[in-house]
């Protein structure tokens, strides 16, 4: 059984360039439109490094798959809930719904249905993309992706003989090294840190948002249209994950911008709301984003799924809830003029990794070996126990069936994908940048 481990690429570096270009302008066009000095922004950080460029590319790394045969996915192991965007900064820290501090994949705006092959070899290729910024050698780089895949296949496994994959996860009792370390230090994090950074209290003595960069002042339409919203997705919140007491009374809305990589463009608000009690500390902060086409989406074609979601709002948060055991109690959907928006709470205890301290590879394997168990969690939470009902079968028996006694093999195949494809992400990015600063790039 041999699959191809990259796609190959015949074509001209000119070629490729405009495939790049085709790619990244037909996934960002409406939204390159309506802000385009937002997406200059996006490709700057993306113009930066590799790794960057790849981050920021995902329709791109989709639009690579299509076509490449993929023996390991089958009607079943094709189409499981997928992160949709993993690589190696997309994990760390959040409270889960009962009060524990977890470790896990974060960012859920690409999730998706697919290949459960797509989020590791989409993680492989950025790990090797993230080792060679640090200058480790390939023998080196093909053992850290190594101890993610076999971690990932060990905790599959797991979850087969156990049964207990909604019970597992990394928290402050099960994890050692640089990942206990992250998350005991978001302990002393504090809800009137982030309401100190982003509000004031003004002086009929109620919090309000600060005014400034990043934040724009609504006018009363929009206001009203965004409050409009903010009902209609009460409504979205599961009754087990209701409050019971003050909370929900809106105190401030503004106007949001200047996002990351991944969000360049679009639309988005914070609410400030009410918390538990009338106690100033316990307000909360809700971010109101519009939902975006998960990059899977672009080359996976399924009427069952596509009917499932009203909107690309109610998509990230139904995929956010499959995935996360514990996700967020504020986590919901809105919609405004028939455009979805996905709504959580703006948490003092998220907390990304930070790769910058780990340089030596003996460094990042342990965490590796973390990152592979935390894939494996949110791919096998996401099934039939789940609260969804697209994957109505157990994930983790169907990995394993697939990869049966082929784990060597399987091994190898995303060693070798990994080391293959970001040779051809650093030189996508070194054609990205050439393209971009000559003002080949549509729109911009």
């Amino acid at each position: 059984m041999s699959t191809s481990v990259e796609p190959v690429h015949h074509e001209s570096p000119e070629e490729r360039q405009a495939e790049i270009v085709d790619v990244l302008v037909e996934a960002f066009s409406e939204l390159m439109n309506a802000d385009p000095d937002a997406f200059r922004s996006k490709f700057r950080k993306m113009a930066a490094n590799p790794f960057a460029f790849y981050r920021g590319s995902a329709p791109l790394f989709y639009a690579d798959m299509k076509g490449v045969e993929d023996s390991w996915a089958n009607e079943r192991t094709g189409r499981i809930w997928i992160q949709g965007d993993l690589h190696a900064e997309n994990f760390g820290t959040y409270m889960a719904g009962d009060g524990v501090f977890v470790f896990d994949v974060n960012d859920f705006d690409e999730a998706y249905l697919g290949h459960f092959t797509w989020d590791i070899k989409r993680m492989v290729a950025s790990v090797a993309l993230l080792a060679w910024t640090k200058a480790i050698s390939d023998a080196n780089i093909a053992s850290l992706i190594e101890s993610y895949v076999r971690a990932y296949l060990e905790q599959v496994r797991f979850f087969v003989d156990s049964d207990r994959d909604h019970e597992y996860s990394l928290r402050l009792e099960t994890t050692d090294g640089h990942v206990h370390r992250i998350l005991q230090e978001t302990r002393l994090n504090t809800r009137v840190d982030l309401l100190d950074r982003t509000t004031l209290v003004d002086e009929s003595f109620d919090r309000r948002f600060r005014r400034g960069r990043g934040v724009r002042e609504l006018g009363e339409a929009e206001r009203e249209a965004v409050r409009a919203a903010y009902e209609k997705y009460l409504e979205t919140i599961p009754e087990e994950k209701r409050f019971r007491s003050l909370t929900y009374e809106v105190k401030d809305v503004v106007g949001r911008k200047g996002f990351g990589i991944g969000s360049a463009g679009l639309p988005a608000y914070n609410i400030l709301v009410e918390g538990p009690t009338q106690a100033l500390e316990n307000d909360v902060v809700l971010s109101i984003k519009q939902g975006n086409v998960a990059a899977p989406s672009r080359i996976l074609s399924d009427e069952r799924i596509e009917d499932y979601f009203r909107h690309h709002g109610h998509r990230t948060a139904v995929s956010q809830r499959a995935l996360q055991a514990h996700a967020d109690p504020w986590l919901g959907y809105t919609e405004m003029d028939g455009v979805g928006f996905v709504v959580s709470e703006l948490s003092p205890y998220v907390e990304d990794i930070d790769w910058g301290d780990l340089t030596e590879p003996e460094e990042m394997a342990p965490v590796l070996d973390y990152l592979g168990r935390a894939t494996a969690k949110v791919h096998c939470v996401s099934d039939e126990d789940s609260d969804q009902s697209l994957v109505d079968f157990q994930t983790e028996d169907e990995i394993v069936g697939v990869v049966g006694g082929k784990e060597e093999e399987f091994v190898r195949e995303m060693v070798d994908f990994g080391m293959g494809y970001s040779e051809t992400a650093r030189d996508d990015h070194r054609l990205f940048v050439d393209a971009f600063r000559n003002g080949r790039i549509p729109g911009l």
